[in-house]
């Protein structure tokens, strides 16, 4: 049985896929362990940034065949591929910068996992690709859409049309990471990374991520929304408007900001 470590310490949180057996691929017990670690460091007041990293040789291999093959389509599409999704944009849209830590290969699965992450360090012996098309089937958990905004079109065209894997150094050169590090010192690498983050201010930091993922055309929608609500939270009309309601009054906004 996998599950998914989170620890704490200071304003950092880490979250580890722990299925070391199987590369830490995911079935869907896994995934719902992933939403609830997210929604655990969502919560956590104290957290300013979270890295994301792999249990023993693997970052992650990505989807477990055995948990998908036999699902009938229907199944397969909303249980697996529509239900992966949508935790994978969970962990994107943390309120807090996210590090990946890439302790060793991230395939498939792992790429898209690893993409829903801000920033990315890899080992140098780890090697990335989307091998989907080899199995007959596609990326499922966004590994056409985010890492197509995130990276480029062509760059995943190479990977799922012509199965190219690359080497970290390959992927850096790609920006498909930011820095790769000597084998065994990632997270040592990330956790230096993440204090770097800490030590700015944790509103901007939420801020600035809306802002860039608005930028980006990465959820649009729900960007501009929590921008916009965080910004009324913080006027005087909100507060005037809550107070006459409780008071069965009508109110009186001043436009106060």
């Amino acid at each position: 049985m996998g599950e998914i470590k989170v620890s704490v310490e200071g304003f950092i949180a880490t979250i580890m896929v722990s299925r070391p057996e199987k590369l830490n691929a995911f079935d869907i017990d896994m995934l719902k362990a992933l939403a609830a670690a997210c929604d655990d460091v969502e919560a956590n007041g104290a957290v300013r940034v979270a890295i994301l990293t792999g249990e023993g040789k693997a970052f992650s291999a990505g989807g477990d065949v055995k948990a998908w093959s036999d699902m009938a389509a229907n199944e397969f599409g909303h249980a697996w591929v529509r239900f992966g999704h949508r935790v994978f944009d969970r962990l994107a849209t943390l309120r807090m910068p996210v590090i990946a830590a890439l302790n060793g290969h991230a395939l498939g699965g792992g790429l898209e996992l690893a993409a829903a992450a801000d920033i990315r360090i890899a080992e140098s012996q780890i090697r990335i690709g989307l091998p989907e098309t080899s199995l007959g089937m596609v990326p499922g958990w966004s590994g056409t859409q985010r890492l197509t905004k995130r990276f480029g079109a062509q760059i995943v065209r190479r990977m799922v049309l012509g199965g190219e894997m690359f080497s970290a150094e390959e992927a850096r050169g790609y920006g498909l990471v930011d820095a790769v590090v000597e084998t065994g010192t990632v997270l040592a690498a990330a956790r230096e990374y993440a204090a770097r983050i800490a030590a700015r201010g944790p509103a901007a930091l939420e801020i600035a991520k809306l802002m860039i993922a608005s930028a980006n055309g990465e959820d649009n929608g729900s960007a501009v929304e929590a921008l916009g609500s965080i910004l009324v939270a913080k006027t005087g009309d909100l507060k005037e408007g809550v107070a006459a309601f409780a008071g069965k009054r009508t109110a009186e906004f001043k436009g106060e900001w």
